[in-house]
């Protein structure tokens, strides 16, 4: 259920962020929910593997290097996700930046609501 509620609350944010940032494209809201499914995916099978071979300039970095990281995966669910656009990877990194700013600290929101009720 965990997992369905987070799907959910990155759908919405991607969706709002969509008419805030201009180079940011969704034709529907389920289009949005697709989106996330996706990217849950793809930062579960290939976010470690890009994690693991970019790891020496993550470091000289001291971190920042996985926002760029985070742009990619944006980028690669634009070419899976029909209805899904992003014009460059400066829109991706905002968007990536956002996103997951917005979802943990809404889904954070959401636990401690359930934990105190």
């Amino acid at each position: 259920m965990s997992f369905i509620i987070r799907i959910i609350v990155s759908a919405v944010v991607a969706f709002g962020l969509s008419y805030i940032l201009h180079g940011v494209h969704f034709d529907h809201f389920s289009t949005a929910l697709i989106f996330a499914i996706v990217l849950a995916v793809l930062n579960a099978i290939i976010k470690p593997i890009f994690i693991i071979l970019t790891f020496p300039i993550t470091i000289v970095t001291l971190g920042l290097f996985l926002f760029v990281i985070n742009a990619v995966m944006i980028l690669l669910a634009s070419k899976f996700v029909s209805g899904f656009s992003v014009d460059g990877f400066w829109w991706a990194l905002l968007f990536s930046f956002l996103l997951s700013i917005l979802t943990s600290l809404l889904y954070n929101e959401d636990r401690q609501r359930k934990e105190n009720p």
